[in-house]
This record gives C-alpha cells, sequence and structure tokens, in this order.
C-alpha cells in the first residue's frame, strides 16, 4: 500500500447569474470535489459577482465586496478553510490506502468544517445564542466601531421584544411580516427605520445560513413594499451660518457648542473627528487626521474662520491634549437646538415619512432638527454652492464615490438657480 495513489482535484467556482424574471446579479460559490469517477459538490456559504470572481486563482478579486457587503479578504479566507479541510480528507485516505465514497467525503468535510457539530448543537443553541457569536465574531473580524455594536445590540433587543422564543424557522415570510408589523405597530418605526433592522437581520441570517444554524432561507427573497422618501439635508445656508458664527452668547457653554459647530461647518469634520482633535493634529496652514469612521487619511486647509476658531482656544488646555473644548455627542445636540432657536433659526421645515401606508407630514422649526452631523453637512452645501467642484469637496470630507455626493449637488444647482433669479429683480 505504500505506493498506492489515486487523483483528485478541488474546484472552486460560482453559479452562472439567473436571467429573466429570477435574475440575480450573483450566485452561489461552490466546491466541486472529483476523484476516481466520483463528485461531490458541497455550499461555501457564500454568493459572488461573476465580476468579482478569478476563475484563474478560483479566488475574489482583492478588495472587492459582494452584495452581501462581505469582503473578498472574509470569503477568501472561507474558502482557503474548507479548500484545507478537503486536502486533509484526502491524504488521510491516501495514507490508510483506501478510496473515500461520497457519502464518506461528505460526512467527513462537513466535521472538519464543523458543519456536523452545529447541527447537532443547534438544538441546544437558541437564536439569540447565535446572534451573540455572529456579533463577536463579525465585530472582531470587520473591526466594528462602537456605534455599530449598538446597532446590532439594539436591533438584538427588537427581535426579542417581538417573541422572546424566536427561533430560525420561525422567521419564514409568515413570521418576517410579523416582525415588520411588530416594528411598526409596536416601535412605532418609520418605514425607512424598519427597513434598516430588516437589513441588520439579514445580515445575521446570511451568517447563519453559512455557519449551517439556520435552514430556513425565506429572508434571501422577502422584500416587503415599504414606501419611503429621501431624507432631508438639514444644513445652514451662508447667511445662517454667519449668523450663528457671529452671535453673542451670554451663556459659556453655548459658545463652545457654538465655535465646535461652526469648525465642523468649515472643515467638513464629524463629531467624531473634531472630538479627537490634538493639537499635534493641527499645523501652519492645514489639520491632518485620519478619520474615525473610515480611517481615512485627510488633510484639510484652514480657512479664516476654522483658523480664528482654533486660535481662541490655542492658550486653553483640554484633557487629552484636545484642540476644542468637548463635550458627548448627545450634549452637544441637546445644546444645539439652544443656540439654533437663540440665532433665531425659526424656519418651518417640513418633514415626510411614512409608517405603514401611512403618510406623516410634521413641520418643525430648523432649529429642532440641528444636530452635530449637520455641520458637515453645512461645509458640503456651502462649498458646493460656492462653485468649488466636488472632485475637490471630496478630498476634504473623504467621499469615496460621487454617488453619495449627489444629493448634495442637487441642493447646491437649487441654490444657484435662486441666486440667478435675483437678477430678474434687479
Amino acid at each position: 500500500m505504500a505506493n498506492f495513489k489515486f487523483k483528485y482535484n478541488i474546484l472552486f467556482f460560482p453559479d452562472k447569474e439567473r436571467d429573466g424574471a429570477g435574475y440575480k446579479p450573483d450566485g452561489k460559490l461552490r466546491i466541486r470535489v472529483r476523484w476516481s469517477g466520483s463528485k461531490v459538490d458541497f455550499n461555501v456559504g457564500y454568493r459572488v459577482k461573476l465580476s468579482q470572481w478569478d476563475a484563474r486563482t478560483q479566488r475574489c478579486i482583492a478588495k472587492t465586496t459582494n452584495l452581501q457587503k462581505q469582503s473578498a479578504s472574509l470569503i477568501n479566507g472561507r474558502i482557503q478553510q474548507q479548500g484545507d479541510a478537503l486536502e486533509n480528507i484526502f491524504k488521510a485516505a491516501e495514507l490508510d490506502g483506501t478510496i473515500p465514497t461520497p457519502a464518506e467525503v461528505r460526512a467527513k468535510f462537513n466535521e472538519a468544517a464543523g458543519r456536523a457539530n452545529k447541527l447537532t448543537k443547534s438544538a441546544a443553541r437558541g437564536l439569540f445564542d447565535y446572534f451573540d457569536e455572529f456579533v463577536r465574531e463579525m465585530g472582531q473580524l470587520n473591526n466594528w466601531t462602537r456605534g455599530t455594536f449598538q446597532k446590532f445590540h439594539t436591533a438584538r433587543g427588537h427581535l426579542k421584544s417581538y417573541n422572546p422564543e424566536l427561533t430560525f424557522a420561525n422567521l419564514d415570510d409568515i413570521g418576517l411580516s410579523g416582525y415588520v408589523t411588530h416594528l411598526r405597530d409596536v416601535k412605532f418605526m418609520r418605514n425607512s427605520s424598519v427597513g434598516k433592522q430588516l437589513d441588520l437581520l439579514k445580515w445575521f441570517l446570511r451568517w447563519a445560513t453559512a455557519n449551517g444554524a439556520c435552514r430556513t432561507l425565506d429572508y434571501a427573497s422577502f422584500k416587503p413594499k415599504l414606501k419611503t422618501t429621501d431624507k432631508k439635508i438639514i444644513f445652514l445656508d451662508w447667511a445662517e451660518l454667519m449668523t450663528v458664527y457671529n452671535h453673542e452668547f451670554d451663556n459659556n457653554t453655548l459658545e463652545c457648542v457654538r465655535d465646535v459647530f461652526c469648525f465642523c461647518c468649515f472643515t467638513s469634520l464629524r463629531y467624531s473627528d473634531v472630538a479627537n482633535l490634538r493639537r499635534a493634529d493641527i499645523f501652519d496652514n492645514h489639520i491632518a487626521i485620519t478619520t474615525i469612521k473610515t480611517a481615512d487619511a485627510l488633510r484639510i486647509e484652514l480657512n479664516k474662520y476654522s483658523r480664528a476658531i482654533l486660535d481662541k482656544y490655542a492658550d486653553q488646555e483640554f484633557p487629552g491634549n484636545l484642540a476644542l473644548p468637548i463635550m458627548s455627542n448627545q450634549k452637544m445636540n441637546d445644546y444645539l437646538k439652544d443656540v439654533g432657536r437663540l440665532c433665531g433659526l425659526d424656519t418651518p421645515i417640513t418633514i415626510t415619512y411614512y409608517r405603514g401606508n401611512e403618510r406623516i407630514d410634521e413641520v418643525h422649526p430648523k432649529y429642532e432638527l440641528i444636530g452635530t452631523h449637520a455641520g458637515r453637512r453645512t461645509f458640503i452645501c456651502n462649498a458646493l454652492s460656492l462653485g468649488i467642484s466636488p472632485q475637490v469637496v471630496m478630498k476634504w470630507t473623504g467621499h469615496s464615490d460621487y454617488k453619495a455626493m449627489k444629493p448634495y449637488i442637487d441642493i447646491a444647482d437649487a441654490a444657484k438657480i435662486d441666486a440667478m433669479s435675483k437678477f430678474d429683480r434687479a
């Protein structure tokens, strides 16, 4: 038996994309093993687009992401693990001088991949146990921010509220429809928020399916019709920004809040980045930061307004050598409404949204809608209205695609049309 040898090969490939009414722009990724006239196929547990796949290397093209927002590195890692498991099965068979049957290969592969173990333990482990494992694994793998962990913590609470004994089998079309109703009628969510909760749930269920825990696949085709409207962009036009920038406050706290907010308006920084801005990040004519949310390295030139704010606090010391007086995001959002009210930012703003099929229109004075992120929006809208090209603005903001800038460009175009109409009244 020492010279015993047989041939086998392991092929990875994605299914072809479907045409017609069942069109899907991606396909299941499979393993096909051939040996001694036998063949076995396995599902890798991920879907990929053909344009994402390199048939020569049998791997996803580096730095691509599939439609489920799973990275090439994650999928390629799973491919490597499963390929190694199959290699070990056939090497062991060769040493034993045996030719395995398809049933033996399937059983040994499921065991090596952890599938058999998970299936036998699934009765003892509940959906929420898997949910916690998913959060731990994906959080570590994708280096989630605190905000992302909080989103899934909230999503878990909604699922628990819907059914404390929830199982994967409950999440068929009927169960998913019931969850949508629960979010709408019990949690009083807008349709847009319901859609976000479904996206988070589907992300978890895809992971659970790939790990052998979820056998119900109704979620893949579950797409309820949820009427939504484009989210209204709340920002300060130039006149409003100057009103806030020049306002004299009797309250030192409100003055500090105004200054930090205006610094965002003149630099495009998110709250998380201005809250992390240190004196070492400030240079003669620019600031240089690595953003908290996206880890982009940005160089943002200073203008006379942003420079003046930094100079105002240059002689004051803040914890951690921060450059500006920072408080929590929640407190700042609360105080910003007071800032806006005192500055007379009371233009009525209509917010339209849907809850189920019910259209709801709410009118608020503008100051009630202002939060820290309005600073970044204010910078973008005013920069575009001043004629600065989107490409330059994107270098400051760190936006990587034009699509994300389009809503702001539409606002800037409307502002320019309004400005040109002033000639008609001259």
